[in-house]
């Protein structure tokens, strides 16, 4: 078993040197290019299975594209690009049968049921896939280049200023110098007017993708801070420029993205930054609440 889990690792490895392989060079592609790019990217699952014409029809562009892209990443022909995604297990579909006949029951009582057995379905697929794409390591690095800052700002705005605050008051209980932005009256960009290299922005844009947070992760690129960043999609600008990038799962059937597998994330990374900081963290966190406690804040028993 060790064995497998060995190669399973470095099969994974060259698999994301590939995806960063392609990330960088994602603008000097043209714009038949950057389709086939994208949907590798986002889709390396289905490389290693599906047929380039196949793949050609998912991406919407002409099966020798897949042959250009190939060409375009030093590889002799499209056959060799796809043979190092051979070996890579598919990730991000786990079977619960159990769950499949739950949702199954569920559907069978209706209209509603259909509904509610699509949102749950979306919901658990959304955590699934998302966390398939993230290993410890590169969240403890995130968690390690947040806590060494002088200074965290995290920015999201419509649903995601929402996740955004939540992420920065949760971390404001046991740590300083945590600020949601763009805050009120003012604007992202003179919220970081101070910044410095010493300094982390957490970025966080689904598509399509809001003008403000990419023109605020450029700036705070400029300025050398750090950039941690979630979105939907590795060609996301603001993923391309991350120093720590996270891909979030947002699908849904209704009209709205969801926020369910951003919440996690931001979550799990919050508790990495609790974990690698220092010992006085925990006694901040139950003092905050031991202050609300005697201020009656809470409704007791």
């Amino acid at each position: 078993m060790s064995g497998c889990g060995n190669f399973y690792s470095m099969e994974q490895a060259r698999i994301e040197h590939i995806i960063d392989h392609i990330s960088q060079r994602f603008e000097s592609f043209s714009p038949q290019l950057r389709k086939a790019a994208r949907y590798v990217m986002d889709n390396p699952q289905d490389v290693p299975i599906s047929s380039v014409r196949v793949l050609a029809d998912a991406a919407d562009v002409k099966p020798n594209s897949f042959v250009r892209l190939a060409h375009e990443l030093g590889y002799d022909g499209y056959d060799e690009f796809r043979e190092l995604f051979r070996n890579q297990l598919r990730k991000g579909s786990a079977d619960f049968p159990d769950r499949v006949r739950w949702l199954q029951t569920i559907r069978q009582t209706g209209d509603m049921g259909q509904l509610y057995a699509n949102m749950v379905n979306d919901a658990i697929g959304n955590l699934e896939q998302s966390f398939a794409g993230i290993d410890e390591a590169s969240m403890r690095a995130a968690a390690e280049t947040i806590w060494q800052a002088r200074h965290v700002y995290v920015m999201g705005v419509g649903v995601n200023y929402t996740n955004a605050a939540n992420f920065a008051y949760l971390a404001s209980t046991g740590m300083n110098d945590f600020t949601a932005i763009p805050r009120p009256a003012s604007t992202a960009i003179d919220d970081l007017s101070r910044a410095t290299d010493d300094d982390v922005l957490i970025a966080i844009t689904m598509s399509p993708y809001r003008k403000e947070v990419l023109e605020t992760a450029r700036f705070a690129k400029e300025r050398g801070m750090k950039l941690v960043s979630l979105s939907d999609s590795f060609a996301s600008p603001v993923i391309t420029q991350a120093d720590h990038p996270f891909i979030i799962h947002i699908d849904t059937s209704q009209f709205f993205p969801s926020s369910v597998a951003i919440i996690a994330v931001l979550e799990t990374l919050l508790s990495f930054v609790v974990a690698v900081a220092s010992d006085e963290i925990a006694d901040r966190v139950e003092s905050f609440h031991q202050h609300r406690h005697e201020l009656g804040l809470y409704h007791e028993d």
